[in-house]
């Protein structure tokens, strides 16, 4: 049986001869060999980020599909506003005005079945 300190003297001369037998320019190569990997996936991973961010998250898509109706309601209720006051107008009117007004209404009516239909 071996005593602990001619064990430790062994493994430390093992250990020695191990690492020494690769040279200077061997550890450089792969210490070489190592920066340029850490660049590749220092490069994948700025690639990675910046798909991320040029993709919407289904958050960002809940939003502007919930902006976008509310656009679509309000152009609606002004369309329906302004229907609502050319018909007064149009009770009003005589002639080629009444004519003009019943255009607009009919131009109106379209925008507001078109918006209707988008919600």
């Amino acid at each position: 049986m071996m005593k602990t300190s001619e064990l430790k003297e062994l493994l430390r001369n093992e250990i020695i001869s191990v690492l020494s037998e690769e040279s200077a320019d061997e550890i450089k190569d792969k210490a070489d060999a190592q920066a340029e990997l850490n660049k590749e996936l220092e490069k994948t991973q700025d690639l990675m980020t910046e798909e991320d961010e040029d993709e919407p998250s289904s958050k960002d898509m809940k939003s502007a599909k919930k902006d976008s109706i509310t656009k679509i309601a309000s152009k609606l209720q002004q369309t329906s506003k302004e229907m609502k006051s050319v018909v007064k107008k149009w009770k009003d009117a005589d002639g080629s005005e009444k004519d003009k007004l019943t255009a607009r209404l009919k131009e109106l009516t379209k925008i507001k079945k078109e918006l209707e239909g988008l919600l």
